[in-house]
């Protein structure tokens, strides 16, 4: 078997970060097997890698190696490319045509981003796994085939399998062994060393001398977050190569050729948070509008009794909270304001005692329960416009504490403000 080192060398792998080493010690460990193996890691981190080494260190190495992007290729002829099809079995066979698994029997094969694969042909992957028996498209014979399957994802599996994207029968079988390569922000020793490389190699390709970074621009490139991984890296290591007149590129330069982090662009909310804030939101106004409902209900209750009680100043040291909950508190107006307010419910002041009939004919009763129904008749936008004016009184103009108080946003105030024309 041949040393972590002999492999970084024969394979171009630059590093010496310990994920990496055991990423390459555990390839080198289940090559000689026909174990399954599953290469997870972010984009960019150099999956297809492994798979070669596995299949150099193999007893398979003499056969056919095949990779295949899955993600690449169209849901409807993915079934075809893997597993071949016969003559006439869609518009456009027009002869009998081999699979990759036909193909690579014997040998290895790499199916890249396997995450993608449409369920029904993960159906087939599976049966392909278990026995090493496959169909062909348009075909009902049962064919076998002597296959060793390495496959690569960026996808979190058990996300994908909660969604039922990816069946997990399929993963577990796939997963036998698991090789997990970290990303490059997580080997911040390597990050120049790559650099370097990329930089000596595109020197020699485009016959220019070799950029270097200064010490400054050298902690800038640690402290990037290298979303794209090793092929950001290169990718931009070319940029500067190709682009800049000056082999001495400082910070200032380097940072040019970053992507910017702190863009003020308004973040993209995924389309079932986006639709979970509006539900929230209608639920709120709902909200709003049965307890404007409940005041009012209470309010013709409290009135009913005030014509029918001789004592009013009782009733309404009784129902004080909820005199203030609709008209306000004494409190921060004037005393104008607060007679108008009182005069609504027709309550006295204690300096104010008013006599109040203790019958009162029947008929007056009913007169002013049917104007209180008329009233709940305004419609539902009548009352919320209501709602909003009082609330905005009660806090003199401000939207955030009126906001609160009505339990909405603040952008969602300032836009009923302005449908209204409040």
């Amino acid at each position: 078997m041949e040393s972590i080192q002999s492999i970084k060398q024969r394979f171009e792998i630059i590093g010496n970060d310990p994920g990496l080493n055991r990423a390459i010690e555990k390839s080198l460990q289940v090559a000689p097997t026909d174990i399954s193996v599953l290469v997870t890691g972010e984009s960019g981190v150099g999956k297809e890698s492994i798979p070669k080494i596995i299949h150099s260190n193999s007893h398979r190495k003499h056969n056919k190696y095949i990779a295949v992007n899955c993600g690449a290729i169209p849901e409807g002829t993915i079934d075809s490319e893997l597993f071949g099809h016969e003559k006439g079995a869609f518009t456009g066979a027009t002869k009998t045509r081999k699979g990759y698994f036909e193909e690579a029997d014997g040998g290895t094969i790499f199916l890249d981003e396997v995450g993608e694969l449409p369920l029904t042909t993960q159906v087939r992957l599976l049966r392909v796994l278990e026995n090493g028996e496959f169909i062909k498209v348009g075909s009902s014979e049962v064919q076998k085939t002597n296959v060793r399957i390495v496959a690569a994802t960026n996808v979190e599996m058990r996300k994908a399998i909660q969604k039922n994207k990816f069946r997990e029968d399929l993963y577990y079988r796939l997963s036998t062994v698991e090789i997990h390569l970290p990303p490059l922000r997580e080997r911040s020793e390597d990050i120049h060393l790559l650099f370097r490389k990329f930089a000596s190699d595109f020197g020699l390709k485009y016959k220019m001398p070799t950029i270097r970074l200064d010490e400054e621009a050298q902690e800038l490139l640690l402290r990037n977050r290298w979303e794209g991984n090793i092929r950001q890296l290169r990718n931009i290591t070319e940029q500067i190569s190709v682009l800049e007149k000056k082999r001495q590129i400082d910070a200032k330069t380097l940072q040019s050729y970053l992507p910017d982090h702190t863009s003020n662009l308004p973040a993209v909310i995924p389309a079932e948070k986006k639709h979970e804030s509006f539900s929230n939101e209608r639920e709120i106004l709902y909200k709003v509008l049965f307890d404007m409902k409940n005041d009012i209900n209470d309010l013709k209750k409290l009135t009913l009794e005030l014509l029918q009680n001789s004592n009013a100043d009782e009733v309404r040291s009784e129902n004080e909270g909820l005199i203030q909950k609709i008209y306000g508190d004494k409190r921060g107006t004037t005393e104008e304001e607060y007679q108008n307010r009182l005069e609504i419910l027709q309550i006295p002041e204690e300096s104010e005692k008013r006599t109040t009939p203790k019958s009162t004919p029947q008929k007056d009763i009913y007169d002013y329960a049917e104007e209180v129904e008329e009233e709940e008749t305004l419609s539902l936008q009548e009352k919320e416009i209501e709602l909003i004016k009082k609330a905005l009184e009660r806090n003199k103009g401000k939207r955030k504490p009126t906001a609160e108080e009505l339990g909405i946003s603040e952008r969602t105030l300032y836009r009923k403000i302005k449908l209204y024309d409040l």
